[in-house]
């Protein structure tokens, strides 16, 4: 008796072992689909906590002009630029995150979390909470009537299409310095165009520093510093740009491309060209940067790594990567305005698929 209840125990655990997806390496590794899936639930579970009104804001249809309407500057100034574009207000696309409840704000955190990877959403997360820094620095100084705000009140939340395992939609979320798209196609996802920004672009919060686009800059200044005279003779643009060329309203525009070519580059600096792009691409959850990042390197030799400015990170230097999967730009604004690390503490940067802006590709499958 006690053999055949050792068994039955046995069998017990086992079957509850499978259930929950342990029964074999296979089972424990995400795919690409289960990715979708996990941010179908999510968005699922979000629009769960609206109201009809509140949904009718955030599920908007997926077409290209609703799909390029995002921004990087504070909601005020969109409206105006947008006003004198078309002559009517044109705000962010979706729900302000100040008129949602602590539940719904929670829910959009699982939503990002389902489709961010854990350092994407950590970086996502400071370059609001660098706004909201901004916000607490300008905010006493400024007049009521001041349109234009920032901080975490200020962002927006909105899903083009239905949340869907195989048909197209779409996740907005973005604010001042920060425009999240994330494209879905069935197993396929991508986050081009993307703009990451900060202001103050070095901070404490909670006792810790916070430099949201600090990585993308010291990888940068070290790959520049690993150039050999000749490769950065060829890296270094004759002439100095002031903010990013592909930036919000530049969809199809292209620029040829300059700099030095990575065919030319050692093991060590496609590594470390490969570890810049990386900042980027990883943002996406680590199913769909793989993907990403393996499309990149297949064309790795054909991409070109440019500089404009002195050679280190206090210099307030852009850089340019571009390439036939890729184009990210890297522009420090306002250089007279320094951090306590004397790097300019006003960043934009944009990210680019040239073959892929906003999944178009994977819906032409």
């Amino acid at each position: 008796m006690q053999r055949l209840m050792f068994v039955l125990v046995a069998l017990l655990l086992a079957g509850l072992a499978r259930f929950d997806g342990l029964s074999s390496p296979a089972a424990q590794t995400p795919t690409a689909a289960d990715g979708t899936m996990r941010a179908v639930t999510a968005a699922n579970a979000f629009l769960a906590t609206l109201s009809p009104a509140e949904r009718t804001k955030v599920v908007l249809e997926l077409r290209p002009d609703l799909q390029s309407r995002w921004s990087n500057l504070p909601t005020g100034t969109v409206m105006q630029v947008d006003r004198e574009r078309t002559k009517t207000p044109l705000p962010r696309n979706g729900l302000r995150l100040g008129d949602l409840s602590a539940t719904q704000r929670d829910a959009i955190q699982a939503l990002l979390r389902s489709t961010l990877s854990a350092d994407g959403l950590q970086k996502v997360n400071d370059i609001v909470a660098s706004d909201e820094e901004l916000e607490r620095r300008q905010g006493p100084s400024r007049p009521p009537t001041a349109a234009v705000r920032f901080g975490r009140a200020e962002y927006y939340i909105a899903i083009l299409g239905t949340p869907s395992a195989s048909a197209p939609w779409m996740l907005q979320f973005g604010g001042h310095h920060l425009a999240i798209n994330v494209s879905y196609v069935g197993a396929n996802r991508t986050l081009a165009p993307t703009h990451l920004g900060a202001q103050p672009a070095l901070f404490t919060l909670e006792s810790r520093t916070v430099r949201p686009l600090g990585d993308e800059l010291d990888k940068a200044v070290a790959l520049l510093n690993a150039l050999d005279a000749r490769q950065r003779q060829q890296a270094t643009l004759g002439y100095a740009v002031a903010d990013t060329v592909l930036a919000a309203g530049s969809d199809g525009k292209t620029i040829e491309p300059e700099g030095v070519r990575a065919s030319t580059f050692t093991p060590a600096q496609r590594q470390m060209l490969t570890a810049l792009i990386g900042e980027w691409v990883r943002v996406a959850d680590d199913a769909a940067a793989a993907a990403r990042m393996k499309e990149i390197e297949s064309t790795l030799a054909e991409t070109y790594f440019a500089w404009s400015g002195p050679p280190t990170k206090e210099g307030g230097a852009y850089f340019r990567i571009q390439g036939p999967a890729v184009v990210i730009e890297y522009a420090p604004q306002a250089l007279q305005t320094r951090g306590p690390d004397g790097a300019p503490e006003h960043i934009h940067t944009i990210y680019r698929d040239p073959t892929n802006d906003y999944g178009r590709k994977f819906a032409r499958r």
